[in-house]
């Protein structure tokens, strides 16, 4: 492909003439590409359940650790991530960032086999599917450059939440891929305690050959868009933006609890209502879907007031599945937790709405990969928050007073430097600025 050497999205004419193409084709290659690593960083939120069912001897908490882990190499790796499309471009890092998805792909299908697989081995192999985590920072901010700010929240909502949809892609295939002989191409198959016949690797193995694919299209169809590239020096005078700060606390709040509870989820199901396990992926699609209607309805709204609406729901949710989960009623605890879920997909579309109108496009890149980065520890605090809840107080309720004091916190902070009359104006000069 010929190589872009003009890009400016709000020039109109260019715009229409050629710019919009070239956006959505890199951006619906970005989708399975994103799509793939959320599905890499999730496996173990899926295999972890299944390791003592076919003969691991694991604890609960280790079960919540191995649950955690990728979060929190994930959200580490996604500092690295955020700089890496400035400094060597979008394409290059994609297909980079792609085509490693399969060193853990490969791993987790020959481990899962032997249950004398030391711990420790599954720890290494967990932080290695973290590797999948990183690529949303320099996903989203690779897309950012190829949009104009009036259709950024949408892009990237398609991009975040059609990416995120791999959490539970990979939640609703793998029961279905591991009791099916068809797809076990290496290895022998296990058997559980009632007699039924499981091959756990193919969870792991199905993913290595989409890997390849879409690492092959993004090489020979995407982009690297001419004027992104700066130094991280250039780049990281961001941590000294206050409104950075400010949006990584909101975007904790949304796209740290989606993540968190996606993580969780299945664990939770198994060890409150184990009969209904196969309902796990529910609340990853519920989330994934509504995070482009939360860009769209951003960019119609505004982000602030629609942020604000979401942290007030998904503190409703919090406090019905307390009720619920003491109540022991699993119909009230699914709306309750569904509700999270698709509060915590809006809000994760509206706050990365806001970051594009308040920072100069430069900047809102890596703001945006920077605060995604802080988010995703959420897949690593919450199941250990839960693991510590369950060990410490006997249940996961404990754990759900927290959500809600941080929702709290993250409305006033939202309301008083993004809603207030005396703030609305300086946010509307930032973003004249930003454009």
């Amino acid at each position: 492909m010929a190589q872009i050497t003009y890009w400016n999205p709000e020039d109109e004419k260019f715009w229409k003439a050629e710019g919009k193409k070239h956006a959505k084709r890199n951006l619906w290659i970005s989708v399975p590409s994103l799509m793939l690593a959320f599905i890499v960083w999730q496996i173990w939120s899926v295999v972890a359940i299944r390791l003592n069912d076919i003969g691991f001897n694991f604890t609960e908490e280790q079960l919540f650790t191995l649950a955690a882990i990728p979060g929190l190499v994930g959200a580490t790796l996604r500092f690295v991530y955020t700089f890496a499309v400035g400094t060597i471009g979008g394409k290059n890092w994609t297909v980079i960032s792609t085509a490693i998805l399969a060193i853990p792909a490969i791993g987790i299908g020959f481990a899962v086999q032997n249950p004398d697989t030391p711990y420790s081995i599954m720890l290494i192999l967990a932080a290695l599917c973290g590797l999948g985590g990183g690529n949303f920072s320099s996903s989203s901010a690779n897309i950012s450059f190829f949009f104009p700010k009036s259709e950024k929240g949408t892009a990237l909502g398609i991009n975040g939440g059609l990416g995120n949809m791999g959490v539970s892609v990979v939640q609703f295939i793998t029961p279905l891929v591991i009791t099916s002989g068809t797809f076990a191409l290496i290895g022998d198959k296990q058997v559980l305690s009632n007699g039924q016949e499981v091959w756990l690797q193919n969870a792991a193995f199905i993913w290595v050959i989409p890997i390849v694919l879409v690492t092959l299209l993004a090489a020979f169809k995407m982009d690297n868009v001419p004027g992104a590239k700066q130094s991280v020096a250039d780049q990281f005078v961001i941590v000294k933006r206050k409104h950075t700060w400010i949006m990584t606390i909101l975007y904790i709040g949304t796209f740290g609890s989606f993540i968190g509870y996606s993580a969780a989820f299945p664990l939770l199901l198994k060890s409150q209502f184990p009969e209904y396990i196969s309902l796990a992926f529910l609340g990853a699609l519920v989330a994934a879907a509504a995070r482009p209607v939360g860009g769209w309805i951003a960019d119609k709204l505004g982000g602030a007031m629609v942020t604000a609406y979401v942290f007030v729901v998904m503190t409703i949710g919090a406090i019905g599945v307390i009720y619920f989960l003491n109540a022991k009623q699993f119909a009230g605890f699914l709306i309750s937790f569904l509700i999270l879920f698709l509060a915590s997909g809006i809000g994760s579309g509206s706050t990365f709405q806001m970051i594009p109108n308040i920072f100069i496009p430069k900047e809102a890149a890596p703001v945006i990969g920077f605060s995604a980065a802080f988010a995703a520890y959420g897949s690593f605090l919450i199941p250990k928050l839960f693991g510590w809840s369950v060990k410490a107080t006997g249940t996961p309720v404990t754990a759900f007073y927290f959500f809600i004091g941080f929702y709290a916190i993250s409305f006033v902070l939202n309301w008083y430097f993004y809603q207030r009359k005396a703030t609305v104006a300086k946010t509307q000069e930032l973003a004249k600025q930003a454009g």
